[in-house]
């Protein structure tokens, strides 16, 4: 049975949030980044069975406005938007799954705003800093960001791609229309241009982490182990001093088995 929707929007410095609310329980907020709300529809289906669960569309991206399409961005400005939510929804706490960007928003919100999230689920985040290599992947990433701009998004994000580990072919790209409209070329030039380094570059205060009030846990796909963000939460586990927990699937595992991963995602919440 498909529960009741309801959307509501935000003002926030620079930009109007969408966001959606479904099930009733304990409050869930579900981010990724650039994913938005609609990428996450089936496991948040799953989940508000028990829970209200809160997804959203990040600043730029689908139903989410910004002031200045080319203004910049940060991790930290994601996590003050995530707590505007809260705000909102006058909530004075809340447990968070975040999947990759999202995951590094979350990070980025349990240091800002102590005491504000109970549990943070941090998905692969691709923090590449933390790895013994960061030198080198900061060479790729740059790498990544001028093939989108000499050669065009589907080059991009194959390289993207590449880099990140999946076995795709050089040329295939999410499909994308000849002549993109307006706005989808502005979101295709955000995640690259905007979006891509911050994230991939924030350091996680590990001292913040592990002092907080906010248990957190690192989640690692079960067939993730051929990809970046398989490094990039282990050396996160490490660091925090605990062991990461397998969740079905590889980095888009609830994409795939929404079931199956809302049910490793209660388990780890009780």
């Amino acid at each position: 049975m498909t529960l009741p929707i309801t959307t509501r929007s935000v003002p926030v410095p620079g930009a109007r949030l969408h966001y959606e609310l479904r099930g009733r329980g304990p409050l869930l907020l579900v981010i990724g980044s650039p994913m938005a709300a609609a990428e996450f529809a089936p496991l948040a289906e799953t989940l508000a069975s028990d829970r209200t669960v809160v997804t959203y569309d990040p600043r730029g991206y689908a139903a989410s406005t910004v002031d200045d399409p080319d203004a910049p961005s940060s991790v930290e400005q994601r996590a003050d938007d995530v707590n505007a939510i809260l705000d909102d929804l006058r909530a004075e706490s809340a447990d968070l799954f975040g999947s990759s960007g999202g995951a590094v928003t979350g990070l980025a919100l349990v240091t800002r705003y102590p005491g504000r999230i109970r549990t943070l689920v941090a998905h692969e985040p691709p923090s590449l800093l933390l790895l013994p290599d960061a030198a080198e992947q900061r060479v790729n990433t740059e790498a990544i960001v001028d093939t989108f701009h000499r050669d065009g998004f589907e080059a991009g994000w194959g390289h993207f791609m590449a880099n990140a580990g999946f076995d795709v072919p050089p040329d295939d790209a999410p499909p994308t229309n000849p002549e993109p409209s307006a706005a989808e070329a502005r979101q295709m030039a955000r995640f690259f241009d905007i979006d891509l380094r911050p994230t991939c570059y924030y350091e996680p205060d590990i001292t913040a982490l592990r002092a907080s009030p906010t248990r957190t846990v690192v989640g690692i796909g079960a067939d993730s182990g051929r990809l970046l963000t398989y490094r990039t939460s282990s050396a996160l586990a490490e660091l925090l001093g605990s062991a990461p927990v397998t969740f079905p699937g590889d980095h888009g595992g609830f994409l795939g088995a929404p079931v199956e991963f809302a049910a490793t995602l209660r388990g780890v919440l009780q």
